[in-house]
């Protein structure tokens, strides 16, 4: 209590009085003050009318306050009580909140990649871990869990992870609005960020983000609710980097100054789809724009991609944040239009930017409207789309439904057993030869356990951390099912030297079986760090020889990573019987990987990315952001949808340790659709050579879409071998021939399945056509084309032919 007259006079003074420090997240600078994210003192809700008489005032004076009126007539109350010096102090990521009236100050910035984190402003985190909340449990990171290629585990983690945010926030821990998940698409190996994405696809990132999405926002039994401007959510969810961000630093490249240039084609198709998803599917409460430019304009002050995309076509129902410092990006670094503070502050309010992470909206708001550039009412609207998602979050009413969320919810058993359980179905077989895995407990007594993972422990749970409940190291995992004779092998990840080789090799002649836990880390790839190859660093691939050639048993090679590694001398060596990728598998990564090496879980997982040789670096620059082959300049396409040369792994790879097949059971053949006079044909551009069709195509706008516009799928997987296992179903559709620049395919759709050793279980597909069988052109217009197309399932398992016809 003794501390609540400082905190209402510092509420008070001006964000000029505020000390700078470096933003340790997202950008150059930020200012902040003190402060928590909790509503304050022992009231868990703004209208408390107790907590209002202790600071004088009547809760009844204020209607904001009074839950008989809607959210938009209760936010229109509070906004319209404020001065402007008052509003624009909330439109920073510290809301200083205004006493006179009863508001508290609220923190904006939490992170949940994968896990409550305490990443933020470290003087003034709204989540943060000490004495009284050790930890969280710490998942897999994205791309991990997106190897899983499972829609419903993606949603079950988001649902824990929101669980221990709400046990947090009850006691005083962490705010309710939580900057992630990360979904944009990995479209260059080298990225430096892969890890917090779910990789090259934008369907599969999609699926992901709005899964994760739901998972952390949706209140059990309000699904079904009609007015989603008013639908309770658990904790909001934040996807971010809006858009064509995926340049963090490249040879003296930055994300400061990168001006993204990018087709429509390409915008449409790849760049934007995630969101897209993120925001129909997902429901998310904010979007958040990203550092780059995108041809030429600041993404954070282009009213195309913010007013009119997100909030005019998509219907956003929530708020649009800044990247950290954003605006003083625009200024310094960007120097667009040479615009002053006010200026820069003026263009991103008018373009639909609410919420400043930073201090610019703060400091030069208020001079900026003085000066004519921004109207007062710019301010009012995006502080209506704020607090209306802080009220649908209980802050101003409280959530008695997750008021008896403690500590007991946090690091429980049932979330740790989840954590294992999503690292297991996210590790990825890529080598097995003869049958060398499983290991056997009755033939394998000892272990030995090398590389400079094998004892990982912080390197395992990535970054957008927090403190995790407790770590299983591959040798803590291991050492569950024999005796472990451990080398380092290397120093640490760069591997700089070769003189811990020979124990190694020496360890490796002793034991019945090898594992080498090798890879990368933080220091190799990372926010604000893209990689130089795609190698594994220094002589870990010597290493990985000179074991293996004098290993006694079988020799297993993990590799952690987030990115593809080429790891081509491994994948032909006859010395190196199996290979696991296991990503970065969060806090229990060691007891998953221990569990798949000796069998206990049958491998499922998929890669999410492509896994290039290293010459591909050298066909062209991480700044070219298209995605279609350049051919006058000999670049290669990106990704699997247009990359068609050879591959160390293709997307969608990931063996097993039985064997299952595919049949038809039924499909649509042709799909129908019927034109009115107001629909017309579209043109599109065919290969020299190609057929044709008298009506190549209809505009995907001009349709609507419904039952009658469905293909179906009806396909039989049979598990053939000797062992349970879960097959991932991928079902990519192929455009029909010769439509210049077409995807070579693309996923659709896609289903996990567990089937039991010699059973079969059905899995049935079924399609819209809007949103699954178009194509985009060059002129950025989807597109649905006529003529023979077709459905590849797996991995060249199956191909299911559909004619697509129109009729006037």
């Amino acid at each position: 209590m003794a501390a609540r007259p400082l905190f209402i006079i510092l509420s008070l003074l001006s964000a000029t009085f505020l000390f700078t420090f470096t933003c340790a997240r997202n950008g150059p600078l930020a200012q902040i003050m003190d402060s928590t994210s909790t509503v304050g003192g022992n009231y868990t809700r703004v209208c408390d009318a107790a907590r209002f008489l202790d600071h004088g005032l009547n809760i009844s004076d204020f209607a904001y306050c009074d839950t008989s009126l809607s959210y938009e007539v209760r936010v229109k109350d509070l906004v319209d009580r404020m001065t402007l010096s008052e509003k624009v102090n909330q439109i920073g990521d510290t809301a200083y909140g205004v006493p006179r009236i009863g508001l508290p100050r609220y923190e904006w910035w939490s992170e949940a990649l994968h896990g409550v984190s305490d990443v933020g402003q470290w003087n003034s985190k709204a989540s943060f871990f000490d004495d009284v909340v050790h930890g969280a449990t710490s998942f897999p990171t994205p791309i991990s869990a997106a190897a899983s290629f499972n829609q419903s585990l993606w949603k079950n983690i988001g649902q824990a992870v929101s669980t221990e945010a709400r046990a947090m926030h009850n006691l005083g821990h962490a705010g309710l609005t939580f900057w992630s998940p990360n979904i944009n698409v990995v479209r260059d190996p080298r990225w430096g960020r892969a890890l917090e994405t779910p990789g090259e696809d934008p369907f599969v990132v999609g699926e992901y983000a709005a899964n994760y999405v739901r998972g952390l926002q949706d209140v059990e039994g309000t699904d079904n609710v009609t007015d989603l401007n008013s639908r309770p959510i658990k904790v909001a969810a934040c996807c971010k980097h809006y858009a064509a961000y995926d340049v963090d630093n490249w040879l003296g490249v930055e994300r400061y100054n990168f001006d993204a240039r990018v087709t429509e084609q390409d915008m449409q198709e790849t760049f934007l789809k995630p969101f897209e998803m993120c925001v129909k599917e997902g429901d998310v409460m904010s979007v958040m724009c990203s550092y780059n430019k995108i041809n030429g304009i600041p993404a954070c002050a282009d009213a195309r991609l913010l007013r009119d995309k997100i909030r005019g076509e998509w219907d956003l129902h929530g708020y649009i944040v800044s990247d950290c410092d954003s605006i003083e990006v625009m200024i310094n670094h960007h120097k667009w239009l040479k615009d002053e503070p006010e200026d820069a502050v003026a263009q991103a309010l008018k373009a639909g930017l609410d919420l400043d992470c930073g201090n610019y909206y703060t400091n030069y708001a208020r001079n900026s409207i003085r000066k004519g550039k921004v109207g007062e009412k710019d301010i009012d609207v995006a502080l209506k789309n704020l607090y209306i998602v802080l009220m649908r979050l209980g802050f101003f009413d409280g959530s008695p439904q997750f008021e008896k969320l403690d500590m007991t919810n946090v690091c429980s058993d049932e979330h740790i057993e989840l954590a294992t359980e999503a690292a297991r179905e996210g590790i990825v077989l890529l080598k097995n030869d003869n049958q060398a895995l499983p290991l056997s407990t009755d033939k394998i007594k000892t272990i030995a356990v090398i590389g400079p993972h094998a004892n990982a422990t912080s390197a395992m749970i990535g970054n957008y951390a927090g403190v995790p409940c407790r770590y299983t190291s591959p040798i803590d995992g291991l050492a569950k099912y024999g005796k472990v004779i451990y080398e380092m092998g290397c120093e640490d990840v760069s591997c700089k030297n070769d003189s811990m080789i020979i124990p190694a090799v020496q360890a490796a002649k002793k034991a019945d079986a090898t594992v080498m836990v090798v890879g990368i880390d933080l220091s190799i790839e990372a926010e604000s760090l893209d990689r130089e190859d795609l190698l594994l660093p220094g002589y870990q691939d010597e290493l990985i020889n000179q074991v293996a050639a004098q290993s006694k048993g079988p020799v297993l090679v993990v590799i952690m990573s987030a990115g593809g590694v080429d790891v081509s001398f491994a994948k032909a060596s006859s010395k190196v019987h199996s290979i696991l990728w296991a990503g970065y598998p969060g806090e229990e990564g060691g007891q998953a990987i221990a569990d798949v090496v000796f069998g206990k879980y049958n491998p499922g997982g998929r890669l999410p990315l492509t896994w290039h040789e290293n010459e591909y670096i050298d066909m062209l620059p991480m700044t070219s952001m298209h995605l279609r082959p350049v051919d006058h300049l000999g670049y290669p396409g990106r990704t699997y949808k247009f990359h068609s040369s050879s591959s160390v792994y293709p997307f969608g790879y990931g063996l097993s340790y039985t064997n299952f097949t595919y049949s038809l059971v039924s499909s649509t053949e042709s799909l129908q659709v019927q034109l009115n006079k107001f629909q017309h044909c579209r043109e599109l551009n065919y290969t020299e050579g190609s057929y044709k069709p008298a009506c190549p195509a209809i505009l995907i706008d001009d349709l609507q879409c419904d039952e009658h516009h469905n293909v179906e799928l009806n396909i039989e997987v049979k598990n053939v071998g000797e062992r349970d296992g879960s097959e991932v179903v991928i079902v990519y559709w192929v455009p029909p021939s010769g439509i210049a620049d077409a995807p070579i395919k693309q996923v659709v759709a896609f289903k996990r399945v567990f089937v039991a050793a010699g059973k079969s279980e059905k899995v049935s597909f079924v399609l819209n056509a809007c949103k699954s069988l178009g194509v985009v052109d060059y002129k950025g217009y989807n597109l649905m084309p006529s003529g023979g197309a077709g459905f590849i399932i797996g991995d060249n398992m199956l191909k299911v032919p559909v004619r697509i016809d129109f009729q006037h």
